[in-house]
């Protein structure tokens, strides 16, 4: 008896996954889908293979710690402007959930953007979805496992180069791909291309609707974000109900039922497949191909579109909407100060930076004719993009003397480390430790400079 109780909670609480096959859809919001899809794949494929003054516009070189953005070069200093990113990213997930529900689900989260490439694949190689599905019930035969070879050879290829670009953000990208020709790949550079493609293959081809239900913590905690007047996909049961089937160009009404038809349509085409008629659920990522395939066959029976439409709570209990609240308004007004504030600091930050270390094995050192001298190691580091010659200047003490004589030629996006010594006139010091301001201008603009402090230490008794 307990054992029986124990299988019955089992059953109820586990469930085989059921494969979706999702239908093809065609309309607005497909469209725009496609188009999300496309932009943010070519940018993906392309920009690695994109040159910019003799760097990939997009590079992350984690070995010499240097970061290519554009025209931008970003060091480890400069990691504060990663987080003010990652701030703007979620204020910007905040706003988008709080406008319209789960917007970067259904158009943008990479999950969404390879699956979708992968269905299309499959729909190329093995058919419609009910072509699909015949093939999956079919027995083993050579022409089945013809088709399901060559689909998973596809994906996988797929998967690989999608692997190898991902590590292409890191490593330039051709000497990469001279390295996978020759098989001289690093270990983490093989690592990072394998595993890429491998959560690739898995991810978009196997797991799908798996990811966004049980994986992603986004799921959870949306509904959170959402309020009444948060536009999300709704079915209008009002109009809809009761649904069944009938002729096209038979009055409805008369028999008392609904503008549903009972297609099952939007249920074939949901990605995650849920019934978007039983209301709103967490598994639905807001795509919108329910709305596309219900306007479609609306059309087709001379109904009014909109039977699932994006629409507010308010809207459909018959309350005002007011999509415009302090919410939405904060929200955007922090996306906007923090991405201005980020884009501004990156645009007027200091092209290059000077670092003064002084030699701590020797407080000063005297020589012959009396001459004190301070030892300092300098560092220069050129943050534009292209090379500059700089001019060094020392203030503080009067007449003091520099060891470097004539311009410093740094190349862009290059540490230059070099010593210095500095020269004074005993009589010119006045106490032990005198401040310096050491600074550097560019030759070639006069827009570029910068100035760091040091220290020089003199005699006890001047």
């Amino acid at each position: 008896m307990t054992s029986h109780k124990n299988d019955s909670i089992e059953s109820s609480l586990f469930e085989k996954r059921k494969k979706l096959y999702p239908r093809e859809v065609h309309g607005l919001f497909a469209n725009l889908r496609v188009l999300g899809v496309v932009t943010l794949l070519g940018l993906y494929y392309l920009l690695p293979w994109v040159n910019f003054n003799g760097h990939q516009i997009v590079l992350f070189d984690l070995p010499e710690r240097k970061f290519y953005i554009f025209h931008w070069i970003f060091w480890p200093q400069d990691f504060i402007y990663l987080a003010l990113l990652l701030i703007c990213a979620a204020f910007a997930l905040f706003l988008f959930t709080a406008l319209a529900g789960r917007l970067w689900c259904g158009y943008a989260c990479p999950q969404t953007v390879w699956t979708e490439v992968f269905l299309w694949i499959e729909r190329k190689v093995e058919g419609t979805r009910s072509q699909q599905m015949k093939l999956d019930k079919q027995a083993n035969s050579f022409t089945k496992f013809r088709i399901k070879a060559t689909k998973h050879a596809i994906w996988l290829i797929f998967s690989l180069y999608t692997g190898f670009t991902f590590v292409g953000f890191f490593t330039p990208i051709r000497d990469l791909a001279q390295g996978i020709t020759s098989f001289n790949l690093g270990p983490w550079e093989t690592f990072w291309f394998l595993f890429y493609s491998f959560a690739t293959y898995g991810n978009a081809g196997w797991l799908r609707e798996q990811v966004c239900m049980y994986m992603c913590p986004y799921a959870r905690f949306q509904s959170a974000m959402l309020d009444k007047n948060t536009l999300v996909i709704s079915y209008d049961a009002l109009r809809g109900e009761p649904r069944g089937r009938r002729k096209r160009g038979e009055d409805f009404k008369e028999k008392q039922l609904g503008s549903c038809i009972d297609c099952s349509l939007c249920v074939q085409v949901c990605p995650t497949g849920i019934d978007i008629r039983n209301g709103l659920q967490y598994e639905c990522i807001g795509c919108a191909a329910c709305i596309d395939v219900c306007n479609d066959v609306m059309d087709k029976m001379n109904y009014p579109r909109g039977l699932i439409k994006y629409t507010t709570e308010n809207h459909m209990e018959g309350k005002k909407t007011n999509l415009l609240r302090p919410r939405i308004v904060i929200y955007s007004l922090l996306l906007i100060g923090i991405l201005s504030g980020v884009i501004y600091s990156i645009e007027t930050r200091d092209a290059v930076e000077l670092n003064v270390l002084r030699d701590r094995n020797a407080l000063y050192r005297e020589d012959y004719e009396g001459t004190i001298s301070n030892t300092y190691t300098i560092k220069i580091l050129n943050m534009d993009t292209v090379d500059h010659t700089y001019s060094l200047k020392v203030t503080g003490i009067e007449g003091i003397k520099t060891s470097i004589k004539g311009p410093i030629h740094v190349s862009a996006g290059q540490v230059l480390e070099m010593p210095l010594q500095l020269s004074a006139d005993p009589d010119t010091l006045h106490t032990t430790s005198i401040n310096l301001t050491l600074s550097v201008q560019a030759t070639d603009d006069a827009n570029i400079s910068t100035e760091s402090e040091g220290r020089f230490i003199g005699p006890l008794e001047p």
